[in-house]
């Protein structure tokens, strides 16, 4: 029953995710029908539909799903490794690490595919300074790695502050921009689809060592799991998806906390199931997120980040009530 139940979850999700790249496909300053956006993938139908489709809102849809699917996992993974449900991607600095990067190649007027670089850079820079710090010279605890995060975060809040305070005026709102989450120019869109698959398919072997790791070290230990070396893995791939994310989507908010908690609230805290549905479902969310951005105020948009705060702030106290009660 306990299967049965996990894949109809998945399918489910599955068919929403479908559901969301149609409607992002199709919806937009220009309306396209379904029927036309199918001709479209297919290369057929008409010429401005398949630029339209093809060209400016497939990449842009699939860097959206796989920047969430991507937030979504890591926090995930983060939410075993600290045993808390309230865990967050963020918490551990990697964003605050790769906003420093991005806005550091922005100030200094590099080109335009170096933000990105810059970006990843930093978050690369915010893991190894979390990792080591918190490692010591002895073994690191939940508790640490946690309050680690929490003042490396804080340090690069200052950086970030400090080069906003020096950007000119005329870079100044495309920084505050990218920093509340901005997808209008995404990279290749693949690479971050690719970097999701790869985490998911690395992490999925370990989802029984993960379950005994969410009761506890001790626990876990005592079941055969190697406690020494599992938390290293979580702790890389959640940099990894973070950075790979904020590279791509900008510093979205949210995602990484509200998705595997509701999700686990639904199917329960098993990580064979967890893992891949907390992937579709944070890519479903940032999709659908990203296609009111270009809608609500079209043809202007707003910034992607400004969607998924106005969405996650109510869903995350109503998710807070619920588990109370």
């Amino acid at each position: 029953m306990h299967r049965i139940s996990a894949v109809f979850a998945l399918v489910t999700l599955f068919a929403l995710a479908v559901a969301a790249f149609a409607l992002a496909l199709s919806a937009g300053s220009v309306a396209i029908e379904p029927a036309s956006v199918l001709r479209a993938l297919l290369a057929s139908g008409d010429e401005t539909q398949r630029t339209i489709v093809r060209e400016l809102r497939l990449p842009r849809a699939i860097a959206a799903f796989a920047a969430g699917g991507a937030l979504a996992l890591a926090g995930a993974l983060l939410q075993v490794l600290l045993r808390n449900p309230l865990a967050d991607p963020y918490v551990l600095g990697v964003s605050g690490g790769a906003a420093a990067g991005a806005l550091t190649a922005m100030l200094l007027g590099a080109a335009l595919w170096l933000v990105p670089a810059g970006a990843f850079g930093g978050a690369f820079a915010s893991t190894v300074i979390v990792f080591s710090l918190a490692r010591g010279r002895g073994a690191w605890s939940p508790t640490r790695l946690l309050l680690t995060g929490v003042v490396v975060a804080a340090g690069w809040g200052a950086v970030v502050a400090l080069i906003l305070s020096l950007a000119p005026e005329t870079q100044l709102r495309g920084m505050l921009f990218w920093l509340i989450g901005d997808l209008s120019a995404p990279p290749v869109a693949w690479s971050t689809l690719a970097a999701l698959v790869i985490a998911l398919a690395a992490a999925l072997p370990f989802a029984r060592d993960l379950n005994a790791l969410a009761r506890g070290e001790t626990t876990a230990a005592a079941l055969g799991v190697d406690v020494e070396r599992l938390p290293w893995l979580l702790f890389a791939l959640a940099a990894l998806l973070t950075a790979t994310a904020v590279t791509t989507a900008g510093a979205i908010g949210f995602v990484g906390l509200i998705v595997p908690h509701a999700v686990r609230l639904v199917i329960g805290n098993d990580q064979r199931v967890l893992l891949p549905a907390s992937a579709l479902a944070g890519g479903a969310l940032l999709l659908v997120a990203d296609t009111l951005a270009r809608q609500i105020t079209a043809p202007a948009q707003l910034p992607t980040g400004v969607i998924t705060a106005l969405i996650g702030v109510p869903t995350f106290l109503y998710l807070l009530r619920r588990e109370h009660r």
